[in-house]
């Protein structure tokens, strides 16, 4: 079954430019990566024809295809409506993006819930990601929702909710899983309650009771446990998605509402390039033990 599993990784934690990520991709004999920021750009802020006319020409000359999007999307507060209509349109663009590029996945999230309590506002979520979950349905695409901390669908339970009620073909998981330990969850329990929704996994762990990332395998995620059940018994194929968070690069700080000093205080590698290759040779270990 390993045969299915298709690796991936946001490049963007190689180095900010596009033809730095594509070099140490190749060199690593990967062809997918996650398209999240490019020549210092975050994907969202592109429009269709800079994508056409930039990307897609550079893509096709190193042979590297696009496993998803990694969108901004849903990382608002809930009750900014302002913010939220643009996002509509942002949407709408990164759907048009994602046909350009072959592309069927957009990751996203389910609003900040910073000094709130999230069960008040389930009926809001709910319909936001719907309308969310319209605008994807258009296009073909999927969205897949990360499980990242601080928003609704923080914890195992929250992200059920979501998928459970809304139902949709075009709205899945994205499973994380040192989002899932960074919230106190066991993610074997997770696992098991989300894996009928999980279109997508992310390749991230983390250790009990701190906010920083190490490599996969190495945290209390119980990666290999999972993916070893995943792919043998679950018959989940499809994406693992490197997110390393092992250095300082240069987007980080526009993923995190603290300090991004406190997701990574000290650098595990000498550079991008390197934390990412630590990554994907951990993940290949676990996939050959498999």
């Amino acid at each position: 079954m390993v045969d299915k599993i298709i690796i991936s990784g946001f490049a963007d934690e190689i180095d900010p430019q596009l033809d730095v990520q594509l070099k140490v991709v190749k060199e690593l004999g990967m062809e997918y990566i996650c398209l999240r920021a490019a020549d210092g750009k975050g994907v969202a802020e592109y429009t269709v024809e800079e994508i056409k006319q930039s990307i897609l020409p550079r893509l096709n000359a190193a042979g590297v295809k696009v496993s998803s999007l990694g969108s901004p999307i849903g990382k608002i507060d809930i009750d900014d409506d302002a913010a939220y209509e643009k996002q509509l349109a942002q949407l709408d663009t990164l759907c048009q993006i994602c046909n350009v590029l072959d592309c069927k996945y957009i990751r996203m999230f389910s609003f900040w819930m910073l000094n709130k309590n999230p069960d008040e506002w389930k009926d809001e979520v709910l319909k936001k990601l719907r309308g969310f979950a319209d605008i994807a349905a258009k296009y073909g695409v999927i969205l897949i929702h990360e499980n990242e901390k601080d928003i609704y669908g923080d914890i195992g339970s929250r992200c059920k909710v979501i998928l459970d009620e809304l139902a949709s073909p075009n709205f899945k998981a994205a499973f994380d899983f040192a989002n899932f330990v960074q919230c106190g969850e066991n993610t074997e329990e997770c696992w098991e309650m989300l894996k009928e929704h999980v279109a997508y996994i992310h390749i991230k762990d983390a250790v009990a009771g701190k906010n920083e990332n190490v490599v996969c395998g190495t945290g209390d995620g119980k990666i290999a446990k999972i993916l070893a059940k995943a792919i043998n018994e679950d018959g989940y194929e499809g994406f693992l998605t490197l997110e390393p968070h092992l250095v300082l690069f240069a987007t980080l700080q526009s993923l995190e509402v603290v300090d991004a000093t406190e997701v990574i205080s000290e650098n595990k590698a000498k550079d991008g390039a390197e934390g990412y290759a630590m990554q994907y040779n951990a993940l290949c270990e676990i996939l050959k033990a498999i």
